[in-house]
């Protein structure tokens, strides 16, 4: 599939500064379908080959803030569990599902965002996943407007 005109988001030009800068400009050596013999960027940054500011981590998930925050909190809930998105999803994660979750409302509870916060799970190219990697974006701090995007 061809890329689209105008990208915004995470890995759109203007976004790409700072210290990853460069590791976004190239994050296509990252962006293949799961097939168990590349990492992702997630899996890279939960081996700790890659630096990040983690949040939370358990036996199940780890919660790093975004390097490139669309809000004043911007906070990646990620499975340690290599699932490349909900589309690949089936009822054996229910229960890892359900933690994701529980994790991003401790987590927004322990980040002050009790005025309101959104949970977005982007799907596919079209949907604006990024990364093949199943997660959630705990976005707050800011006032959010309907619809999105």
């Amino acid at each position: 599939m061809a890329e689209p005109a105008v990208r915004t988001g995470v890995d759109s030009p203007e976004r790409r500064t700072g210290s990853f800068g460069a590791l976004l400009a190239c994050r296509s050596s990252f962006h293949l379908p799961y097939h168990g013999l590349r990492m992702t960027l997630f899996e890279k940054l939960i081996a700790r080959e890659i630096p990040a500011d983690f949040v939370h981590e358990d036996d199940r998930c780890v919660a790093f803030r975004d390097i490139a925050p669309v809000a004043p909190t911007h906070i990646l809930v990620v499975p340690r569990k290599p699932i490349p998105s909900i589309a690949d999803l089936d009822t054996d994660d229910t229960a890892l599902v359900g933690h994701l979750f529980v994790i991003a409302k401790q987590i927004a509870e322990q980040q002050g965002l009790g005025t309101g916060y959104r949970l977005v799970i982007n799907v596919g190219d079209e949907g604006g996943q990024t990364v093949p990697h199943l997660h959630l974006h705990l976005l707050g701090g800011r006032s959010f407007t309907w619809p999105p995007g």
